[in-house]
């Protein structure tokens, strides 16, 4: 039996908690086989972006060509698109090989406040990228950009949903880890919201949830789930994640991709974890 084909199109995390890394950790412990196209390569760690180096767009075009020809797509997710010229030739790539499944994570903004998107790109992203998403997945601060509004309330993030969701994408799911109490995210369809809500887990450790959350939605869809039971599993996986986080680092620590696993029982817990919750 093959695994479902999911690829993520992001920019590398060299601290390993976000992008490219984060995704394939999510991927292949959710079941599927993770591929990546590389966007961007950034020097960072818990602490913040020290360093970017955008990656040529051809050379983001000749790593598409070659997963899309060989080993096929199912599903895909995309992550930091630096510059118009690579949200454009991703763009093309997704209609080429006609990839229904897929899951946009608008990223913006850096966890440490680097701007991780240029100006000039973000209307490029609205124009090009969205009517492609088949989920699109912005956080709170990132959904105030798409909207245009100031989101305080659970329904500012509904009035928030409806307008992004004009701009093409078919579902919306605006993440309220930003707001106070319950970590409650919505689900709009176009035509109704669903809610997804699981406790605040108080931590500093949420390195890379945005990555890992939209990747479990992308593994999810391409195993064939509804977007409402892939967004139910990942923000199960997710919560998960951030309850037994690493405690590494002098910042912002990463989540921990494997603890799903280990709290299921189906492996003994290393040594060198320390359990939390």
């Amino acid at each position: 039996m093959k695994p479902v084909r999911v690829l993520t199109i992001a920019g590398s995390d060299s601290g390993g908690g976000a992008g490219i890394q984060a995704d394939l950790k999510t991927i292949t412990v959710l079941g599927g086989f993770g591929m990546s196209v590389i966007t961007a390569l950034t020097a960072q760690n818990t602490l913040g972006v020290s360093g970017i180096h955008e990656v040529p767009p051809e050379f983001v075009a000749a790593q598409f060509d070659a997963v899309a020809t060989d080993i096929g797509i199912d599903a895909a997710k995309t992550g930091m698109l630096a510059n118009s010229a690579v949200i454009r030739v991703v763009a093309e790539k997704i209609r080429q090989y006609g990839i229904t499944k897929l899951v946009v994570d608008p990223v913006m903004v850096a966890k440490g406040g680097m701007s991780l998107i240029r100006e000039e790109a973000k209307q490029t992203l609205v124009a090009e990228l969205l009517p492609l998403a088949y989920v699109l997945t912005p956080n709170l601060p990132e959904a105030e950009v798409l909207a245009g509004i100031t989101i305080k309330t659970k329904e500012d993030m509904q009035t928030a949903a409806r307008i992004i969701h004009k701009l093409g994408a078919r579902h919306v799911v605006v993440k309220g880890g930003h707001l106070e109490g319950a970590a409650c995210d919505l689900l709009f369809d176009g035509e109704r919201f669903s809610e997804f809500e699981s406790e605040r887990i108080a931590t500093p450790d949420t390195h890379g949830t945005g990555c890992t959350y939209s990747a479990a939605i992308a593994t999810g869809l391409a195993a064939g789930k509804t977007v409402a039971l892939a967004v139910q599993d990942a923000k199960t996986y997710i919560t998960a994640a951030i309850r037994h986080a690493w405690r590494i680092g002098g910042g912002h620590g990463p989540t921990n991709h494997l603890a799903p696993l280990f709290a299921a029982g189906t492996a003994a817990w290393p040594e060198n974890w320390k359990k939390k919750g």
